[in-house]
């Protein structure tokens, strides 16, 4: 006998499967849009929150900011694009008994991965962030917040997990909905932390890292609760059942790789914030406010790019590669035309962004000279980021891969370039920055074109 939750799941599986590509693509992705409308909302309002602190404060936040995204984006694009992606081709394929055992396997591969962050950061932070060219009263914002934010790392990577189990299964209204409500709370709790409010004392920058902790918590408190019930689509059940390896193997053989696309493309972040901070706090207090409406262009990307994951990966599982690539086509044309659309507007009015966030003419300056640059090339960034999340469903990652190893040994000897053969010149910088951008699109389009995922075989 059918029951409900198996009902509700094939028929989602079959709408991935046969309906219209565009009107799917738009009604899955609209409540993953929607959601992450709020995930960008709060990134614009921790940095508005943390401006009103001084321009210490935003140029420490800008030494963190990377790292944290990297977190973000491991937890949620890399390892929950893989898992999202496994549970679908399962599904897809008729096996739900495998995308169950997946989940619990997912949890604790999200357990492991947070206690490396945290250990990671709590003990390397001071050598990090003076890599990056923080010095005295920075160097202490930035490790005051990064110890609060990273200790609390579970809770981040427990929610991305947990969220990326309920999309595989179809659903992308529940942790978007997820995202709607955090962000609700986030708002209210983030400026009494930081300031106080009544009873709480002021804690500083790390109120904002505490309400993203406690948010966090929240959200993946309430995924666990939906998906132990016995009406969820998947049963997430920690049965007397031994890990094995082998499911291990099957969500690392996509994660493991996806995880270093984050890693190489934050690394270029990482390494151009190095050589910014080389011109001053000024100039690293601007780049960081400019360069935070690319993290505010991810969840944007991520809301298509997650259905594309899922939409790819099912319709592998059951055999229909050439409808995962009209579909990949359908999506990327989609993200490649809001990201170039945001890019342009930003590139000939950056007051629009820039004056949220500070009053300081010269942080003004430098960030607006940034997004002149590079603004015009957000539409690279949207299409390379997009095909990365498609590419995670087909479990072909290798030209990503080189896509961004290439973006970062640009910006890794361009950057040198500037600062020791060029006249010393942060808009030379912000050059190499955009033409990193359009180098990874260029490679990983060229290669789903030529490839068409033709040797991928259902899992």
């Amino acid at each position: 006998m059918t029951t409900p939750a198996a009902a509700l799941r094939a028929r989602r599986t079959q709408a991935l499967l046969h309906g219209r590509i565009l009107p799917t693509i738009l009604k899955l992705s609209t409540p993953n849009v929607l959601g992450l409308m709020a995930s960008t909302a709060i990134i614009a309002w921790d940095g508005y929150i943390i401006g009103l602190l001084g321009s210490e404060a935003l140029a420490g936040a800008a030494l963190v900011f990377p790292i944290s995204m990297l977190m973000l984006q491991m937890s949620n694009g890399a390892l929950g694009g893989s898992i999202n992606a496994v549970i679908a081709r399962a599904l897809g394929s008729g096996d739900s008994d495998s995308a169950e055992r997946l989940s619990q396997h997912a949890v604790v591969v999200a357990t492991i991965m947070s206690a490396l962050f945290t250990l990671v950061m709590l003990g390397l932070g001071p050598y990090i962030f003076k890599s990056m060219g923080g010095r005295g009263e920075t160097l202490a914002i930035a490790l005051t917040y990064s110890n609060t934010l990273f200790l609390g790392a579970s809770t981040i990577w427990f929610t991305s997990t947990l969220s990326a189990i309920v999309r595989g299964c179809g659903n992308m209204t529940m942790p978007s909905l997820m995202l709607i409500v955090t962000a609700l709370l986030h708002f209210a709790l983030c400026p009494a932390l930081v300031f106080g409010w009544g009873p709480l004392p002021a804690f500083g920058i790390a109120g904002a890292a505490l309400s993203t902790i406690i948010v966090n918590a929240i959200a993946s408190a309430l995924m666990a609760y939906y998906l132990m019930r016995e009406q969820s689509p998947l049963r997430l059940r920690f049965r007397n059942r031994a890990l094995q390896n082998d499911l291990f193997n099957v969500i690392l053989r996509i994660g493991l790789p996806g995880a270093i696309s984050p890693v190489l493309s934050n690394g270029s972040i990482l390494m151009a914030t190095a050589y910014i901070g080389s011109f001053g706090t000024l100039a690293l207090a601007g780049y960081g406010v400019a360069s935070r409406l690319e993290f505010i262009l991810v969840p944007i990307v991520f809301g298509v790019g997650t259905v594309l994951t899922t939409m790819v990966a099912t319709n592998i599982g059951a055999g229909n590669t050439e409808r995962a690539l009209r579909a990949t086509l359908t999506g990327s044309l989609l993200v490649t035309g809001v990201t170039l659309a945001l890019g342009t507007t930003v590139a000939v009015f950056p007051i629009l962004w820039m004056q949220w966030f500070t009053a300081d003419p010269e942080i003004i300056r430098f960030g607006s000279s940034y997004l002149n640059i590079v603004g015009p090339c957000y539409g690279f960034f949207g299409l390379g980021l997009v095909l990365f999340f498609a590419s995670q469903g087909s479990g072909k990652l290798f030209w990503p891969l080189i896509g961004s190893s290439s973006r970062l040994v640009f910006v890794a000897l361009g950057g040198w370039v500037v600062l020791n053969l060029l006249t010393p010149d942060p808009r030379n910088m912000f050059v190499v920055i955009a033409i990193g951008f359009a180098l990874y699109a260029v490679i990983t389009a060229a290669s789903i074109l030529v490839s068409r995922w033709g040797a991928v075989q259902s899992h």
